[in-house]
């Protein structure tokens, strides 16, 4: 399976954590091997990342180094590794109504959503019309079986939660997220108003970045959402990332904090908004 090099540092850092363990036993890795019956290969293949740890090879590790103490801590990283990366195909196999179900209970537990778009409007604040030319595209682009309006009414249903005072918004796209249509005008344009409504919205804070912002600091970046501040998901071409990490969650909260400083919010949001749709109008 195609990975990403956020997964392979990852399973980098967590070899890294055993070999720690194993150096602060005092052991080899010819000692580790022969206390735990393995040949001596496996025990480097997986301090370098090489190879993923199963449970099962967690618990011996950390009994063989008198640790056991850390073995669930182990064993949750190590999961927290094994489900980062998921292909779209492996996602989509059963059709994009379960690909939007998949993470419904994700979206009714989360309190405080942060995301940033490069190029498309988010889900969340999406009209159907264009979250139906969206799921379209997908399901031509990868060839999948037609569920477009199961898919479809599962996407409008989720999006309940915006209407929900209780939790907070924080959005920010990039100029070009306006101007990139997936369908002809009108469609556009109500998008366009859709996203005006939201922003009046007291718990919504939208924000945009102008087209000529200064990007020296922080260039564009693929699309992520933010999760409590508990968990990422990251859109790739080829699949996507679920980032539980703590250092990488750090990474992402800094990231969004960089691209929200180059956003501009309020007034400025409603001109650049209505300056598309004058485009559409003329």
């Amino acid at each position: 399976m195609p990975t990403s090099s956020s997964v392979i540092e990852a399973r980098r850092a967590f070899g890294r954590r055993l070999r720690l363990l194993r150096e602060h036993a005092e052991l080899t890795t010819r000692e580790l091997a022969r206390r735990c019956e393995w040949h001596e290969s496996k025990c480097s293949r997986i301090e370098n990342g090489h190879t993923q740890a199963s449970i099962e090879t967690i618990r011996v590790w950390a009994r063989a180094c008198g640790a056991e103490e850390q073995t669930e801590a182990l064993i949750e990283a190590a999961r927290g590794i094994e489900g980062m990366y998921v292909e779209w195909k492996e996602m989509e196999k059963s059709g994009l109504r379960h690909a939007q179900d998949s993470v419904r209970q994700l979206w009714e537990r989360t309190r405080a959503f942060r995301a940033y778009s490069q190029n498309m409007i988010p889900g969340l604040l999406q009209t159907e019309a264009y979250t139906r030319a969206v799921l379209e595209g997908i399901r031509d682009r990868r060839g999948l079986h037609d569920d477009v309006e199961e898919a479809l009414a599962s996407r409008v249903d989720r999006q309940t939660v915006l209407d929900d005072k209780a939790r907070s918004f924080e959005i920010v796209l990039e100029e070009a997220a306006l101007y990139r249509r997936v369908g002809p005008p009108e469609l556009m344009a109500e998008q366009l108003w859709r996203l005006l409504e939201v922003a009046a919205r007291p718990h919504v804070r939208l924000g945009i970045i102008p087209r000529d912002a200064d990007r020296r600091l922080m260039p564009p970046v693929e699309d992520f959402w933010i999760f409590d501040g508990r968990q990422v998901e990251v859109e790739l071409v080829s699949g996507f990332l679920r980032v539980k990490q703590s250092h990488e969650l750090k990474l992402y909260t800094e990231d969004f904090k960089r691209l929200d400083g180059l956003a501009v919010h309020g007034g400025p949001v409603l001109q650049l908004i209505a300056a598309v749709l004058a485009s559409y109008n003329s």
